[in-house]
């Protein structure tokens, strides 16, 4: 059997080698449908040159139609009734859909809670009254401050309907737990008549909702248990996964005419809504005044996830031509999703066995019960095809530490996935530090971008004593064009700021809530960011006012000081520069080591990764209880960045040979500008949520692929060749950079190149690509032409990103020369790269100078 599974690659990998195999045509086929279509305008032409009637034909078919249907109803229940006697639970289950059946039905461990929608539907009308209270009480008055246009925001109804909620099953978990928290999950689905009407009399304007549907799976945690009643300290409720809404809106064009939310949509709103309930966002409702709920709002993941999206295999080939007489290929991309971080591959042109080769990290909170969920697709100009799905359960991901199989797709009949999982663990102390840079190669260079060493998790908790007079801290306040509009109209600048906080971790930023109104705001938000290296990286926080656009505030943390702080956590108040003399930022911040652990097993331990699965896939169809997983199929294509197993060998748990990552991974969907992840469609249909349609910058990626990195490196080598190469070995490029505050664009002038290595015995055929990281989208990139069979370019051509000045100071120019070669050419790959820091004083005046070419682009020597 392994020798025919083994054949079986190959051979498919064979064919997609083949020059023929791009375009077939299927003639058996088109001599078959030529017979069809003779034999059926045949008898028509017959009756024709008869004269007969034309209810002859008709009269014809309906006899056609009834033989069949006969035939087929019978022959239906002669099935069933064999079926019947065989397997009668089976054929049961067969004859309902599995959409219809709840949970417990298809999961064992899941129990009927008959007795709790009991007890809900005897409750509901004081749940009712909770909701409206809520309503009126608490979000009504957030609306009206969020916005000034919303300031006559309120409900004029909020009616939730007489259907209670219903659980449709309960999974209590009892392994892999705390011993002081209970985990529950419950299968709820809520299909409500409800009325909610809404009315902002500033606009004439009335919207509502008429009917809600929510379908998922809802976590609740009971923790910490305690000795005392009522026994448990605090509730936390979540959606492990987005669940299914559907809202059945009344004059929602109405309300999207609205200045504010005018850039809103029906799908926007909802992913909003979805994305707010699932983790790492909760619902925390202390149960006991006593308890300590620091831990509950600043929480821990259990770990990180680290995807490296390989290859896949074998295929279909989705793209038709003539109405499928001539049989294509595929473009697929993968959509990776673990909670509501989701992550989008980069789409491979033309082919049934693609390789990635991205790499992906993932927060992972509560791994008991959440699966990693990878759908292949085939990218079309109106619908996506669907190639193929999977899911994997983390436990078993994080039992072994590591998997590196081929795994087989469901829901189609063939395709297999290249995988590697590495599962991290959150260390609480810096021992391992320097193992850790030394595997990811963080400790050479000096890039701030690449796998992650670290992970930092920051809890803003409030500020005070903001200055409520932006101009007395801040007079550049004055140039703002909102300011001097209130100066000449004879307004009061010193009203309570609209304040915000912004962080950033080199390239890496994220922004709190606006708090309106006040100078003392409360927060109380999470942030994780994912560190690269901690040693030379800083964490830097601005407080900034909405209203005005100026700063109230800033500080900067080296994470060096976190790696000497007990338990490598800081929780204090913090004192912001630049700001008042008491004014202050409480946070609190932790960080923990990214750590590969090898599990110890017996000499005698096979791994086998039969990862468990749901037994029922999105759309309620039954699929294989566990993954499918074989040898990894030889390949001819010696080109394949080296993937190798950590479990039982020597080999380092780090990026493969030759890899320089360049960029982080997204923290979650907000990156779907980038991507996205979208985590989101069925299985079945194409990712029509992703606004976007551009991959998620993968961590080693793009120009730095292994692949990329590893040719060049080689190729320097047999120019080596027992000589000792120059300083420069790559060439050089000349770049003009600068910013232009009055165009508000950053300004790049690439001149020329010298010295390049050649592809061929004809030379180069260079040009110049540029990213202005950590932006990698399609539309951010800029190229220059191609200058044919030359190594020393010339290209004089100027390029401008638009980016103010304090943003581009936090980002940097990637710059690759690249080989073209001509069409259908293997002479194409990387010529040199080179990375450029924009955090300098001089780039308003900006400067001209030549720059090393390197492999991967760090550590640049500047030719003056």
């Amino acid at each position: 059997m392994s020798g025919a599974g083994d054949r079986g690659p190959e051979a498919g990998a064979a064919r997609a080698e083949s020059p023929g195999a791009a375009l077939s045509v299927d003639v058996a086929g088109l001599l078959a449908q030529l017979a069809r279509s003779f034999a059926l305008l045949l008898p028509v032409y017959a009756l024709g040159y008869l004269g007969l009637s034309f209810s002859w034909v008709l009269l014809a078919l309906g006899l056609l139609v009834w033989c069949r249907r006969s035939r087929g109803l019978k022959a239906t229940r002669l099935c069933r009734a064999l079926a019947l006697l065989e397997d009668e639970e089976r054929a049961v289950r067969l004859g309902v859909r599995a959409c219809d059946l709840p949970a417990w039905v298809h999961f064992p461990d899941t129990e009927r809670a008959e007795w709790l929608n009991k007890t809900v539907k005897h409750m509901w009308p004081f749940i009712c009254q909770f909701i409206e209270k809520l309503f009126r009480e608490t979000i009504e008055p957030a609306v009206r401050g969020a916005n000034t246009h919303l300031s006559t925001f309120s409900f004029t109804k909020v009616d939730v309907g007489q259907q209670p909620l219903r659980i449709n099953g309960v999974k209590v978990y009892t392994e892999n737990v705390d011993k002081r928290q209970i985990i529950l999950d419950l299968q709820i689905s809520f299909v409500g008549n409800c009325e909610i009407d809404l009315e902002i009399k500033r606009y004439f304007c009335r919207a509502g909702v008429q009917s809600i549907q929510i379908h998922g799976t809802m976590r609740v945690i009971l923790e910490p248990l305690i000795g005392d009643m009522p026994l448990v300290g605090a509730l936390s409720i979540f959606f492990l996964r987005k669940p299914l809404i559907e809202i059945n809106w009344t004059g929602l064009t109405n309300l999207l005419d609205i200045p504010g939310l005018n850039g809103l949509s029906d799908t926007i709103i909802l992913d909003i809504i979805s994305n707010y309930l699932v983790l790492p966002n909760r619902i925390t409702v202390p149960l006991v005044s006593e308890v300590q709920i620091a831990q509950l709002r600043f929480p821990i993941p259990k770990g990180v996830l680290r995807i490296h999206f390989i290859e896949a295999q074998d295929l279909q080939g989705k793209d038709t031509y003539l109405k499928g007489l001539v049989k294509g290929k595929s473009d697929p991309y993968g959509i990776i999703r673990v909670g509501n971080q989701i992550f989008q591959s980069k789409v491979i042109k033309e082919n049934l066995s693609p390789k990635w080769n991205e790499v992906y990290e993932a927060l992972v909170y509560e791994h008991p019960g959440q699966e990693l969920e990878i759908e292949l697709f085939d990218e079309d100009p109106d619908k996506d095809d669907f190639l193929g799905s999977l899911m994997i359960d983390l436990i078993e991901v994080e039992k072994e530490r590591l998997l590196d199989e081929w795994f087989t797709l469901d829901e189609v009949p063939r395709g297999k996935l290249h995988l590697k999982l590495e599962w991290l663990t959150l260390m609480p102390n810096a021992s391992n530090l320097d193992k850790v840079l030394t595997d990811i190669r963080a400790d050479k260079d000096q890039a701030n971008d690449g796998l992650s060493s670290s992970l930092l998790i920051l809890y803003l908790d409030s500020a005070r004593n903001l200055p409520s007079n932006p101009l007395e801290f801040n007079p550049d306040v004055l140039k703002k064009s909102a300011v001097q509009k209130a100066l000449k109209s004879g307004k009061k600048i010193n009203s309570n700021p609209n304040p915000l906080v912004q962080m950033s971790v080199g390239h890496k930023a994220q922004e709190s809530k606006i708090r309106y109104k006040t100078n003392e705001p409360v927060w109380e938000e999470n942030f994780t960011f994912f560190i690269h290296n901690p040693k030379r990286q800083d964490l830097e926080v601005e407080v900034k006012d909405e209203q005005h656009q100026c700063s109230l505030g800033h500080l900067k943390i080296p994470l060096s000081q976190l790696l000497t702080s007990n338990d490598m956590t800081m929780n204090q108040r913090f004192q912001l520069s630049n700001s008042g003399p008491n004014s202050t930022l409480k946070m609190k911040i932790a960080l923990r080591i990214l750590h590969l652990e090898k599990p110890e097993r017996s000499p005698d331990h096979q791994h086998s990764a039969q990862v468990k699965r749901p037994s029922v896939s999105k759309e309620g169809r039954e699929i294989s209880v566990r993954s499918h997983a074989s040898a990894s199929p030889g390949s001819g294509d010696g080109s394949t960045a080296p993937c190798t197993p950590v479990v039982g060998g020597s080999d380092k748990p780090g990026v493969e040979e030759g890899t320089q990552p360049v960029e982080a991974s997204p923290q979650g969907p907000r990156d779907l500008g980038r991507s996205s992840s979208s985590l989101q469609t069925s299985a079945t249909c194409s990712p029509s949520h992703i606004s976007v349609k551009e991959p998620t910058p993968s961590i080693a990626s793009d120009i730095s692929l292994p692949i990329a990195t590893q040719e060049l490196r080689q190729r320097l080598r047999q120019l080596e060749n027992g000589t000792t190469l120059g300083q420069s070995p790559l060439g050089q490029i000349q770049l003009t950079i600068r910013h232009s505050s009055q165009r508000n664009k950053l300004v790049v002038v690439v001149h020329s190149c010298r010295n390049l290595i050649a592809f061929s015995e004809d030379g180069s055929d260079p040009y110049v690509r540029m990213y202005l990281l950590p932006d990698k989208r399609r539309s951010g990139r800029r190229k220059t032409h191609v200058s044919k069979k030359t190594l020393n370019p010339v290209f004089d051509q100027s390029f401008d990103f638009s980016v103010s000045l304090p943003e581009v100071q936090r980002r940097t120019l990637d710059v690759a020369v690249k080989n073209s070669g001509g069409f259908l050419s293997k002479d194409k790959g990387l010529l040199g790269k080179v990375l450029v820091g924009l955090a300098s004083e001089e780039l308003a005046k900006g400067w001209t100078q030549w720059y090393d070419l390197t492999e991967d682009g760090t550590r640049p020597h500047v030719v003056t």
